[in-house]
C-alpha cells in the first residue's frame, strides 16, 4: 500500500492507545480522532481495523490521504 491513510473514528481517543496503532499519528478534528501514517500492507489495515473493533470505537471512514 503506498501512500498515508486516513482513519476516521467517532469521539476521542486516549493517546495512550497510540501503541496499538503501531506507529500511527493520532490527532482529532472535532469531536473525532483520525489516526494516519503509512500502512505497510492490507494486513496492516486489517490488524488496525480489528484493534479499532476491540476497542469497541465506531469508525467512520478510512481514506488515503
Amino acid at each position: 500500500m503506498k501512500g498515508t491513510t486516513k482513519i476516521k473514528i467517532q469521539e476521542h481517543l486516549d493517546e495512550k492507545w497510540k501503541d496499538c496503532f503501531e506507529g500511527m499519528e493520532i490527532t482529532y478534528e472535532g469531536e473525532n480522532t483520525i489516526i494516519t501514517g503509512k500502512l505497510k500492507d492490507e494486513a496492516h489495515l486489517h490488524g488496525i481495523l480489528n484493534q479499532i473493533r476491540d476497542l469497541n470505537l465506531k469508525l467512520i471512514s478510512i481514506n488515503p490521504a
